[in-house]
């Protein structure tokens, strides 16, 4: 743990403020259990539906979709499901990129942002295509073209590309964003070297999952200077799980029946599945399980038992709220400036934390806040400007 005050890095948003998000499993794993597959609380499209108006009704800023080949909901689709039920939440959608043709990616990305109004993120998801082995540079191409696809369409009259993967020359009104300045904002992962290097070079968050909080503010020093050389300044976002009680004590034992029909065998399974299960954040996890104590916990209150059925953040933090409050305000002092989280199960955890911490946080969004969302509907061809 870091000693003494900590000198926050450089960040673009710089009032001490936090958007705080809770996570929606539409690719499965929501569960009273860990490591139990659970059919009261699959992925079926109503329950969560359940999950995202539940988190608005709470006051979540946001909600995270993410992306996997797995039983469950598709990214695109359900949230073009849920939209219109919707008037608060944003939605945060993980997209991965080379699975869609770039310009009907930007087109439906387009739609999705004009129905939502602007409330919509997205995550940037640079993992191998479903049943491949990629070569790890051909992955950091395509996805840095990609990205350079969806800016132009956002930000310019035309696409005009000429990459090494994609060649285009298209007009960018079917694809015009609702979101101005910039179009939507885009979070992004990653712990190796060309990974880091996309996110600084195009990307506004990096997300980062839980290590130690050394550990952490070396990436967050690493990624501010890296973007600082690409002349450009970004925020930074934590996924991390989390259970909240009234006492340290009811939190620690929530968290003990939690894991308590754990099988090995079954949480091995369940881990290797995910297309990033291999990757290097995963073995950084792993690092981080292996330095806890008997019960899992590292830092008095980071427990990395969750590592052992997830491939993705494999910690959470367990405490009292007082508690809670407190290593995020670390967090933020550090530099992050997004929290996304998740307990399990998703709705009855949602609900201890809007009780306990979420009215004690300074929540924002930083969409709104960073003025990609326009106080009036803007003129686009999807509004109200002129068809040509």
């Amino acid at each position: 743990m870091i000693k003494g005050k900590i000198e926050t890095v450089s960040i673009r948003t710089t009032e001490r403020v936090a958007e705080i998000s809770w996570f929606n499993d539409i690719i499965g794993g929501d569960t009273e259990y860990l490591g139990v597959l659970d059919n009261t609380r699959r992925s079926s499209y109503e329950h969560c539906r359940e999950i995202t108006l539940e988190a608005e009704r709470l006051g979540f800023s946001n909600i995270l979709y993410p992306s996997a080949y797995t039983v469950g909901q598709d990214v695109l689709t359900f949230a073009a499901s849920v939209a219109p039920e919707i008037s608060k939440i944003t939605l945060l959608l993980a997209i991965r990129t080379g699975e869609v043709h770039p310009p009907m990616l930007a087109r439906a990305i387009s739609s999705l942002d004009h129905i939502l109004k602007g409330r919509l993120i997205l995550n940037i998801i640079n993992s191998d295509l479903p049943g491949t082995r990629e070569d790890p540079n051909l992955r950091y191409q395509r996805c840095s073209e990609v990205i350079q696809i969806l800016q132009q369409a956002w930000t310019q009259d035309r696409i005009s590309h000429k990459g090494e993967i994609y060649q285009f020359d298209l007009p960018s009104d079917p694809v015009k964003s609702y979101q101005q300045n910039g179009g939507p904002l885009l979070y992004f992962g990653g712990t190796s070297p060309g990974s880091r290097a996309v996110c600084a070079k195009h990307c506004d968050v990096f997300l980062t999952w839980p290590e130690s909080e050394e550990s952490m503010y070396a990436t967050l020093k690493e990624m501010s200077e890296r973007a600082a050389a690409e002349g450009r300044v970004i925020d930074f976002g934590l996924r991390i799980h989390v259970i909240v009680r009234e006492t340290q004590e009811e939190a620690r034992a929530y968290a003990k029946k939690l894991i308590s029909k754990f099988d090995e065998k079954r949480g091995l399974e369940i881990r290797s599945r995910g297309e990033d299960s291999r990757s290097l954040g995963v073995l950084k996890q792993d690092e981080l399980r292996e330095t806890a104590d008997d019960e899992g916990y590292v830092e008095d209150i980071l427990w990395t038992d969750i590592g052992k059925v997830f491939s993705g953040c494999g910690s959470g933090l367990v405490g009292s709220a007082d508690q809670i409050i407190k290593k995020l305000n670390r967090y933020m002092d550090m530099g992050f400036r997004s929290f996304i989280f998740s307990g399990f199960p998703l709705i009855e955890e949602a609900n201890y934390f809007a009780k306990l911490v979420l009215p004690r946080l300074p929540n924002v969004s930083l969409p709104d806040l960073q003025g990609r969302i326009p106080k009036e509907t803007p003129s686009t061809p999807l509004t109200n400007a002129e068809l040509v």
